[in-house]
């Protein structure tokens, strides 16, 4: 730690207090001393309380694993297993009939349905990109994607008119499907005059640059513009369609970005406050030009009455905090122990956001006088509950009115799995988003029954009985205790950006499942997954939704059991695990980097975090322990996969190879992910990649 501050028997990283003295609590009108020693007395409460929650996640792993070796060569009893997850308190009782309380939640989450952005919070740039992509523009989602797979491509540089004319005639059938005219086609009309709504109330009224519609509780302008390249050729003067896409975004200090020390926090803390006061501007280099980005204004418009009104121009913002596992050197207890970091981070975004909440921020992020934060990895019923008196505290610290603070749980633990009416009962008077995630949840199921047996390769993991049930009881159970209207119910991330068209064939499927929101890679996935939530209705698909799946599919473990691969199958599924990990740690740990668009073994871009660093690890881990494959054969798979990986990356001068450098920090941080596996702590990664970033970071 840099320069030391005294507050309250906290040590505080100097710049850090500074901040939240200068730039918060001032603002705020908040008495610092007061407030540093609430703090501190808050610390005293829950940082002990944090440790314990942490002890019994791994009393009840030591002693999961002790069942699975007692029973290990025996056939599964599932009847065996769940009376013992019933006896040491894994699987508690069901709370009975009751329906979430939440209130003063914003339409974004609790009545309109749409994509979302999740966001690495430390760059600022992507950051506000996320916070603007409310609106998108369907003519360039269209005109730069693969997502019209019969459109011809661009056989010019700059604009094709080609291409161009299948982008308009793409956007004309939209419109014609959305807001169908009486008698006619888009492509029919002549101005902006012209024509008639077959439903006149999907008219909302007049903006600057066009007319604004509203379909399935999505905004639609239509811009006209004859002066415009694309207007000026146009028959009606149409020059773009601009969608309202991202309603909401997460701006993540966990998975997507590399945290270690009070520096990064900083950083993190710093671009929260910047999009809470609206403030936040970006300058970078672009084509010889530099451009600086800001965060958008409202879209304004005129009523068919004629009186004015306006439209959010930015997404409603969360901010994801991290677990209960990690502790940060940004602050120390008097004990001289690390902070708790999902402490530090529930009261630093909490007052950040508590600006906004009292009226000092440019634009404002909820209109309710929320705030909005998502915790992730919370492992079961108690944990929650011990969030949800955290954010209690929080509120009292911060002089904030009883349940302000709204929570996002994100189900990715199968405890949470198991348990998740509990967990949502624990928070019901202020949970307003649920959400699936496979990869971080593929993670904890073969860590949690990493004794029991090897598990089937990861691709044949989409297919596992236990997925199939987590998906539907996820929904299930939200709908079942009234998150439908009040909360959001989510669904996993599109990892490739650059495979558009196929997103757009699958990814319906979210809504055929019942979520109202998923989550998307960028803001042009964001424009393009809205044309999903025009097709359908999510609110009249979840009421046809059928029963929720029990316990017994959703406990299933994914063993391979028989399965005799051979030489070739081990390496290939070696070589996948490998390389992915290796692509994602290079940059976590050599650049800092959380999130990025890593190639996959096939050259494919795919956007990694890491989740997906926690079930690669994990799964090899796995299959080391169970003797499918040898250390050897794990460590040869490394050490060519670091050659390639090397090769993904030779354009980037500052990436730093692997191959021949086995010393390497970052090296040797995937070693340890991979032969310290079944150690970690839930199989996270996060303790060896804090270790070894650390320790880059001081060399």
């Amino acid at each position: 730690m840099s320069d030391i501050a005294n507050r309250a028997g906290l040590k505080i990283d100097q710049q850090l207090a500074e901040f939240l003295e200068a730039e918060v609590l001032n603002p705020l009108g908040r008495d610092v001393d007061a407030f540093w020693a609430d703090f501190a007395a808050l610390l005293d409460r829950f940082a002990p309380r944090n440790r314990q929650l942490l002890d019994k996640r791994e009393s009840l792993q030591a002693q999961i694993d002790s069942w699975h070796r007692q029973h290990r060569g025996q056939p599964h009893d599932a009847g065996a297993y769940r009376t013992f997850l019933e006896e040491i308190g894994y699987l508690v009782p069901e709370p009975g009939n009751f329906t979430i309380g939440t209130q003063n939640v914003d339409p974004e989450i609790a009545t309109m349905a749409g994509p979302q952005l999740v966001v690495p919070i430390l760059n600022a740039r992507f950051l506000l990109n996320a916070a603007n992509a409310r609106w998108g523009s369907l003519y360039d989602a269209f005109y730069g994607t693969d997502a019209l797979p019969d459109a011809p491509p661009a056989q010019q540089a700059g604009y094709c008119p080609v291409r161009g004319a299948a982008v308009i005639q793409a956007g004309r059938e939209f419109l014609d499907q959305s807001l169908p005219l009486a008698g006619q086609s888009w492509a029919d009309l002549e101005d902006d005059q012209d024509g008639q709504l077959q439903d006149e109330s999907q008219y909302v009224g007049k903006t600057e640059r066009g007319l604004l519609f509203k379909s399935n509780g999505l905004h639609i302008e239509v811009i006209f513009d004859r002066e415009s390249p694309i207007g000026s050729t146009d028959k009606a003067g149409i020059a773009d369609i601009v969608l309202e896409s991202a309603l909401t975004t997460i701006a993540d200090c966990e998975d997507s970005v590399a945290a270690v020390d009070a520096e990064d926090k900083l950083l993190a803390y710093t671009n929260w406050l910047g999009i809470i006061r609206g403030d936040l501007e970006e300058s970078f280099s672009k084509g010889g030009k530099t451009l600086t980005r800001k965060l958008e204004a409202d879209k304004s418009y005129e009523g068919p009455d004629g009186k004015q009104g306006s439209l959010p121009g930015r997404s409603l913002m969360f901010v994801r905090n991290v677990g209960h596992l990690m502790t940060n050197p940004a602050i120390h207890l008097p004990d001289g122990s690390e902070v708790p970091e999902g402490i530090m981070d529930a009261v630093f975004t909490s007052a950040v956001s508590t600006l906004d909440v009292e009226g000092h921020a440019k634009f404002g992020n909820s209109r309710k006088g929320s705030i909005y934060i998502v915790k992730p990895k919370m492992h079961g019923p108690e944990e929650c509950a011990f969030t949800n008196e955290l954010f209690d505290a929080v509120e009292d610290l911060l002089g904030l009115d009883r349940y302000t603070i709204k929570v996002g749980v994100m189900d990715e633990e199968r405890r949470t799995s198991a348990n998740l009416g509990a967990c949502i009962h624990a928070v019901k008077d202020r949970i307003v988003f649920i959400n699936t995630g496979f990869l971080d949840r593929t993670g904890d199921e073969i860590h949690t029954s990493m004794q029991a047996g090897p598990m089937v390769r990861k691709a044949e993991m989409k297919s596992s009985a236990w997925l199939g049930a987590y998906e539907k009881r996820n929904v299930g159970i939200g709908l079942r205790h009234g998150l439908s209207g009040r909360a959001q119910i989510g669904k996993g991330m599109w990892p490739a950006p650059d495979l558009m068209g196929k997103m757009m064939i699958e990814k319906i499927g979210h809504l055929d499942a019942g979520a109202n929101t998923a989550w998307v890679p960028s803001p042009t996935a964001a424009t393009l997954h809205t044309l999903h939530y025009h097709r359908k209705d999510v609110f009249e698909v979840q009421k046809g939704l059928g029963e929720v799946p029990g316990l017994e599919p959703l406990l299933t473990i994914p063993l391979a059991q028989g399965t005799n691969w051979s030489e070739e199958e081990v390496r290939d599924e070696l070589d996948n695990n490998a390389q992915g990990l290796l692509g994602y740690v290079v940059r976590w740990i050599d650049a800092g980097v959380g999130c990025s668009k890593v190639p996959d073994i096939n050259d494919v871009g795919l956007m990694e975090d890491r989740a997906t660093l926690r079930i690669s690890s994990q799964h090899m881990a796995n299959w080391l322990l169970h003797g499918v494959c040898s250390e050897d054969q794990v460590m040869d798979s490394l050490k060519r996969m670091a050659a390639k990986v090397d090769e993904q990356n030779a354009g980037d001068p500052d990436y730093e190879p692997m191959e021949g450098n086995w010393d390497g920090v970052a090296f040797k941080a995937a070693c340890d992910l991979v032969f310290k596996g079944t150690e970690q702590p839930s199989g996270y990664t996060e303790p060896l990649l804090h270790h070894w970033r650390l320790v880059k970071k001081g060399a």
